[in-house]
């Protein structure tokens, strides 16, 4: 004892190192022992003793349900063109405008029974066939007024017929501006003004005839058939 004595009054430096370096090495070992409320990292001593498994409602509570995508809604008007175009025809012709087959095939036929049902109606000439269209002709009471007697196999009388192409032809130069113009199906002065008057905008031979340009060109403008 007396040894250890001196030897810390010879070296105090040593001494209160040595000393520093105890207390730091207990106070290490009393919290690692005795002040940890759960489990150390790295235990000096291994607990032999199970971990407690989760609750089973903990892995089902964590995990995300998928939802199911619902379902797609219909879109409304998803019809064709040919289906909108075969339920103007049937319309068209419960109301005597038209006396064709509800093919959905838009063809002169059919844009003659529009445009008389437009003009019957008072209407504004539509740019096409649509669903609109549709629902005008179906909410509309109007109805095809009776024509004139048939006429009887005379060939005269079939010449001056009216034509359904002039007919066509007077609706369309009279839609775009350059009527007004009757749809007699007859070629009267009031035609031939007309068209003179298309050829002229178009730089076309003014002739105010009804021939293969001019009901080209009509087409191309207003996108209908002609014939």
């Amino acid at each position: 004892m007396q040894i250890v004595l001196h030897w810390l009054l010879r070296r105090p430096a040593d001494s209160l190192a040595a000393a520093l370096a105890i207390v730091a090495a207990g106070t290490i070992l009393i919290n690692a022992l005795f002040m940890q409320s759960g489990p150390h990292p790295a235990p000096i001593f291994a607990n032999s003793e199970p971990a407690p498994a989760a609750p089973p409602h903990a892995a089902s509570a964590a995990t995300p349900v998928p939802l199911k995508a619902p379902a797609a809604a219909p879109v409304p008007g998803a019809h064709s063109r040919s289906d909108v175009i075969a339920n103007i025809q049937r319309e068209l012709l419960r109301r005597g405008f038209y006396d064709g087959a509800a093919d959905g095939v838009y063809g002169p036929k059919t844009d003659a029974a529009i445009r008389d049902f437009e003009q019957a109606a008072g209407l504004q000439p539509s740019a096409e066939p649509n669903d609109v269209l549709l629902t005008t002709i179906t909410r509309s009471n109007v109805k095809a007024q009776p024509g004139p007697p048939a006429a009887s196999n005379d060939p005269i009388a079939a010449l001056l017929a009216p034509s359904a192409r002039i007919v066509a032809v007077q609706r369309a130069l009279t839609d775009f501006g350059y009527g007004p113009v009757k749809p007699t199906g007859t070629y009267d002065a009031a035609t031939r003004t007309a068209i003179e008057r298309f050829e002229k905008a178009r730089h076309r031979p003014q002739t105010g005839q009804i021939n293969d340009q001019l009901v080209r060109d009509l087409s191309a403008l207003t996108g209908r058939p002609m014939e």
